[in-house]
């Protein structure tokens, strides 16, 4: 075979994998939008949220959706496009050509390994900007004091007091998930406007009944100047409902891999464990390995569960993979984390395991 025929069904392959492929994106992702858009209307004449707000809300989603959903348009696009090749005898008679099975499959993941190149940036941008801009949203229905910046951190008005806290982090204590704010800073006014107090602490965390300042530096203004006293901890008497700030904090898993580092040093710096950030830093990182080594391990049943059967058997069989994989992927890395697994380890292990059984399978079949 020359080199312009292996070009050309390469070529063969790669748009026969690309329109299912997209096509399947396209419908996961519009119906997961959908079924938000229902959720928010729920939501809709409640503190203010109109319809147009439930509108935005899905739009700027939209990104995150898309990233979340394309592995499993990749894995179902994937044996759509072979098993339409494969039904039509197009397969068949590329193997009888001379094409092996790898090759084949290669070209497959290859259109994926380009289309995951965007995929990863928009999941590095557009996507955790758009549900900064949704928590804000959600927040503000909350309560009218409280707003998240996208560089600033979290603003709230407790009063005369203006707060701004330039992290939050989730912690779980008893089974319960509470809030911690970084960096706090507290503006007191008096009623004429005249800033009278600043207070910063390195941490705050509500304990259940009342706030806790850390680290605390509290400087006074008055006619006889500035008076600043350091405090190990101090009681923070203040409105901040640590519920509300609790469904305010974007879940790691929606974070750009920058923040989630920041994250993790953050709390390795203070003698903590990363946590759920880790794990989520490391599945973001491997996202495209994992995506990769998913398609190429679904490519056997082109060869031979798709030979025979219409798009149903096909679509069933990839929905199938795609829930076995998660489930999969959910306990390998949470077992890891029960029993201290690096987490970079918990999430390369079901990648690992998938490699292997595809190098096992393509080197029987060669």
């Amino acid at each position: 075979m020359s080199v312009f025929n292996i070009k050309r069904v390469d070529r063969l392959v790669a748009m026969s994998v690309l329109g299912s492929l997209l096509m399947v994106w396209l419908v996961l992702t519009g119906f997961d939008a959908v079924t938000q858009f229902l959720r928010q209307l729920g939501s809709v004449g409640k503190h203010g949220y109109t319809l147009s707000n439930a509108v935005v809300y899905v739009l700027v989603t939209f990104p995150r959706r898309a990233y979340e959903m394309f592995g499993n348009a990749a894995l179902i696009g994937g044996l759509l496009g072979l098993g339409g090749l494969a039904g039509t005898g197009e397969l068949t008679a590329l193997r009888a050509a001379g094409m092996s099975r790898l090759r084949i499959a290669g070209s497959a993941v290859g259109v994926v390994a380009v289309l995951i190149v965007g995929v990863v940036i928009l999941g590095e941008t557009a996507a955790p900007w758009g549900d900064q801009q949704a928590q804000t949203m959600q927040l503000r229905m909350k309560s009218a004091d409280l707003g998240m910046g996208t560089n600033s951190g979290l603003w709230a008005r407790d009063g005369n007091s203006f707060i701004n806290a330039r992290g939050t982090s989730l912690k779980r204590h008893d089974g319960l998930s509470t809030v911690q704010l970084s960096d706090v800073r507290v503006f007191t006014f008096t009623d004429d406007g005249q800033l009278s107090r600043f207070e910063w602490a390195k941490t705050a965390e509500h304990d259940g009944r009342q706030w806790i300042l850390r680290d605390v530096r509290s400087t006074t203004l008055d006619v006889q100047g500035t008076h600043t006293t350091l405090l190990a901890s101090q009681p923070w008497q203040s409105s901040l409902n640590p519920q509300v700030l609790a469904q305010s904090v974007i879940q790691p898993q929606y974070l750009s891999m920058r923040d989630l580092r920041r994250n993790m040093h953050y709390l390795e710096s203070n003698g903590e464990s990363p946590g759920s950030y880790a794990v989520a830093f490391w599945g973001r990182a491997l996202y495209p390995l994992n995506v990769l080594v998913l398609v190429l391990c679904a490519m056997p049943f082109a060869f031979g569960t798709l030979r025979s059967g219409g798009l149903g058997k096909r679509m069933f069989i990839g929905m199938l993979l795609a829930i076995g994989w998660y489930f999969l992927q959910q306990a390998m890395v949470n077992f890891g984390t029960v029993y201290g697994m690096p987490p970079l380890l918990a999430n390369l292990l079901p990648a690992s395991i998938l490699a292997l059984a595809a190098w096992l399978y393509f080197r029987r079949s060669a």
